[in-house]
């Protein structure tokens, strides 16, 4: 759980820079009220507020409607059915969900907005009516759902994501509402985080945009559309999210199910990094992962910074003015330059296999030099020793092969091959052999090498 603690307090410099960005966010985004929080390893060491609701400062227990963040924990639903092997990203919605005009599209797609599918439901706008008017996903697709072939381009879609709260309620035989309470509320202690409202909470406006003046937004219950932006939470519950999005939690999803969410899958414009698994990279100085929210009288940002050990998280009570975006980028840069991150302190391995410990050092592929470096549990790290080269670390398999977890290399096998005394000949990465020298007549190299062997290039 979350909470403010013991730990190291924020610098009082960098808490007056935070809430005076706060305060400028309010009052020139002319919201009702603005709330942030900032998490920095695993706690929340901040919180701060402007404006008022209901006459008061809110709190970071008030609640404010999170919109599309919601997508995120819809997101964390599928890979949990996907880590049990109830389903595979690459299966057909066909597979799981019968019936839909959509069947033909993969659950990755519908995660990464690649699906190709309308982005709204017919009208009326489902952000401002009751979900009754939708009661089966035919009505929320509509007739003619696809729009852009399926695979080829981002096109951010909320039907998709209605699409998968109704994939994880056939799968789990429960409602929507029931599955995430059950399996990312509670166990992460989210207790007020919820479909509906629950005092305290704040009241959704628009604010007249030559006018000082208030219009209340109405808050339906979306029905079918909910996975797409229902939820309700607080900066206290939202902020504990974040955390477990940051380092994982084996109860609801491991940290390397959450490394996969933030990875684009498709880039969503030139200037940003692209939308992965319910989790959208946005680039810029501080490589922030996250997602943003509205609604009809809300605005919602949550986003992480993976690197610092930070994420922010912010809302307003109004449906349009204020740049959450802007205000997020601005408060972690307030932080990271204030009070920058100590780099973890170098430690020795406990221990190394000496077979091991004989892969590290330098290897050729061809005439290019490359090194093995050894990590903790028996990772490798192919690193390049030239101007360029592909490099990726790699995890071990019971087979005592090697996976790449990236770059190029990434779901690619590399084979330690051994002669029949046991001695290493060369490294096979995807088919690329490594030596210990460069083009070594006595290796073992595809193609073999010439017998001369390396010398003055002859006169042509």
């Amino acid at each position: 759980m979350v909470a403010v603690t013991d730990a190291p307090p924020l610098l009082e410099s960098t808490r007056r820079a935070l809430d005076h960005r706060l305060a400028r966010a309010q009052a020139e985004g002319r919201a009702p009220s603005f709330v942030a929080g900032l998490v920095r390893d695993g706690e929340l060491v901040w919180t701060g507020s402007s404006g008022t609701v209901d006459g008061a400062a809110p709190t970071p227990d008030t609640q404010y409607r999170i919109g599309s963040i919601t997508k995120t924990f819809v997101a964390v639903l599928v890979l949990r059915l996907r880590d049990e092997g109830r389903l595979d990203l690459g299966d057909r919605v066909e597979t799981h969900l019968p019936g839909t005009s959509v069947g033909d599209r993969t659950v990755l797609q519908l995660l990464s907005h690649t699906a190709g599918i309308a982005s709204e439901t017919p009208s009326p706008w489902w952000e401002r009516t009751d979900g009754a008017v939708r009661p089966a996903l035919a009505d929320v697709l509509g007739p003619e759902p696809g729009r852009l072939l399926a695979g080829r381009h981002f096109h951010y879609s909320n039907a998709g994501f209605a699409v998968l709260g109704a994939l994880v309620e056939r799968l789990r035989g429960r409602p929507f509402g029931e599955v995430l309470a059950a399996e990312v509320l509670e166990p992460l202690g989210l207790r007020r985080t919820t479909l509906m409202p629950v005092a305290p909470h704040a009241q959704g406006f628009a604010v007249h945009p030559w006018a000082d003046l208030l219009l209340p937004e109405p808050a339906h219950d979306a029905g079918l559309m909910a996975p797409a932006g229902q939820l309700w939470s607080t900066v206290a519950d939202l902020s504990r999210f974040a955390a477990f999005l940051l380092d994982g939690d084996d109860r609801v999803l491991s940290l390397d199910s959450l490394r996969e969410m933030r990875e684009p899958v498709a880039r969503t414009d030139p200037e940003a990094g692209g939308y992965g698994l319910g989790l959208q990279a946005s680039g810029g100085k501080h490589g922030l992962v996250g997602h943003g929210g509205s609604m009809p009288g809300f605005l919602a940002g949550l986003d992480l910074a993976p690197d610092a050990g930070l994420a922010l998280v912010a809302f307003a009570n109004a449906t349009s003015g204020p740049d959450v975006g802007a205000l997020v980028e601005d408060l972690f840069e307030a932080v990271v330059s204030a009070e920058p991150r100590f780099p973890e302190a170098w430690a020795p391995l406990p221990e190394a296999e000496p077979a091991l410990v004989a892969l590290t050092g330098p290897w050729y592929w061809g005439a290019a030099p490359f090194a093995i470096k050894l990590h903790a549990d028996r990772y490798l790290e192919l690193v390049t020793l030239g101007n360029r080269g592909r490099e990726s670390r790699f995890r071990p398999q019971a087979d005592g092969t090697w996976t790449g977890r990236d770059g190029y290399y990434r779901g690619e096998t590399l084979t330690v091959v051994r002669d029949a005394d046991g001695a290493v000949t060369h490294l096979d990465l995807a088919s690329f052999v490594l030596t210990r020298e460069p083009y070594a007549p006595a290796d073992v190299v595809p193609g073999g090498v010439g017998p001369t062997g390396w010398g003055t290039s002859p006169e042509v």
